[in-house]
């Protein structure tokens, strides 16, 4: 992966580069940034120009063996550790060499995958994925053997917070005591969740999200959309490019769940039961999962607009068509009902996912906003 692929970050890159031409590469680095924020990919950028057998002045080669072992992420002295569980297929005490192909073809697909994206990749299920103690033993093999190709060889860890305890402890030892030319890169998006011995012996990285115009600029290269609709998707994303994507994915959803949002509070407000039955049996005949990101919608419109309520429009994140919508609408959700509609919506959601009866739940959902939209 080269540097010039990775959204923004300009001032990381141009440090990380100073790093390996200063020869000031530390042994163990800690990669911190929100979701979608790109650490991951500048991570293995970041690999890639050390190992480069003919480096630029702002990015690898391209070219050389080591660079195109890299876009392939099967140079021999790269090593990845990320969070995995066992499957059907899998055994019970599973390494992340049991799943590196997926891992490789993922991130080669997209280098700002996200955690839920990985898991369902490989099948984990409702499964809670970690790093386990028999990784730690993998990391210790591969780093105390002698490099193949490359001046250093360099581990990867994507995901630091999910490792276990013993497996934490293990490559403490080896972070302390690292064998020579070894570079340990933690890519991690909540430190608060790293064992603080870790932490404290790493150079700490922070990675900011992606700002707005080379955010913009990725969307209008990568998708076909006017320049309007890439503003809202920027400013509902807030910096998380996987969020940006996630946004795009599901445009035409987001706009009937717009439609099924505005519909049911005005009639709601009116105490227009007939009509609310109606549109009630309309929102029961889609699919579970779409009435499911519906509640999920109508959550995130009910929170801005109380944050609107509240006189704070700088930190809220609306479409044009919602900020129009809200401007009469954030009078209508305040401190004496948001705690309410926010229960009702979570309960709706919750039995929706528990298979309940969908027009029941979404009718006794509209005949308890008829009196929390007058509070």
């Amino acid at each position: 992966m080269l540097f010039k692929d990775i959204i923004g970050q300009e001032e990381i890159k141009q440090k990380l580069i100073q790093t390996v031409k200063e020869e000031r590469i530390s042994h163990a680095q800690l990669f911190l940034g929100p979701e979608g924020s790109g650490n991951l990919a500048l991570a293995i950028a970041y690999a890639q120009y050390i190992s480069c057998e003919n480096r630029g002045e702002h990015d690898s080669c391209g070219t050389c063996a080591s660079c195109k072992k890299y876009q392939k992420l099967i140079h021999p002295d790269l090593h990845f550790v990320f969070p995995v569980a066992s499957t059907k297929s899998s055994n019970q005490k599973p390494v992340s060499d049991d799943f590196i192909n997926e891992w490789r073809q993922s991130i080669l697909d997209n280098p700002y995958i996200k955690l839920n994206q990985w898991f369902s990749i490989i099948g984990v299920e409702n499964k809670q994925g970690s790093i386990y103690s028999q990784e730690s033993g993998q990391i210790i093999k591969k780093m105390s053997l002698k490099t193949f190709e490359s001046e250093y060889k360099i581990m990867i860890i994507w995901m630091p917070e999910k490792m276990n305890i013993s497996a934490a402890n293990k490559l403490l030892k080896m972070i302390e005591e690292p064998p020579a030319k070894t570079v340990f890169l933690l890519v991690s998006e909540n430190a608060g969740k790293i064992i603080q011995t870790i932490q404290s012996r790493t150079q700490l990285i922070k990675i900011p999200k992606i700002d707005d115009e080379n955010l913009f600029n990725a969307i209008k290269n990568e998708f076909n959309l006017d320049d309007n609709r890439i503003s809202d998707i920027v400013r509902l994303s807030n910096g998380d490019y996987s969020k940006a994507i996630d946004i795009i994915n599901s445009i035409e959803e987001n706009l009937i769940n717009f439609k099924y949002f505005t519909i049911l509070t005005r009639l709601c407000y009116k105490a227009e039961v007939l009509e609310i039955v109606k549109l009630v049996n309309e929102i029961s005949k889609t699919g579970r999962e779409k009435q499911k990101n519906f509640l999920s919608y109508s959550l995130r419109l009910m929170r801005e607009n109380f944050i609107l309520n509240k006189n704070k429009p700088e930190i809220t994140y609306l479409t044009n068509d919602e900020n129009e919508f809200s401007k009469n609408f954030k009078n209508f959700i305040n401190e004496r009902n948001i705690m309410q509609i926010t229960k009702e919506f979570n309960q709706a959601f919750l039995h929706i996912e528990r298979n309940g009866n969908s027009k029941i739940i979404f009718l006794d959902l509209s005949l308890k906003l008829i009196k929390l939209l007058k509070l």
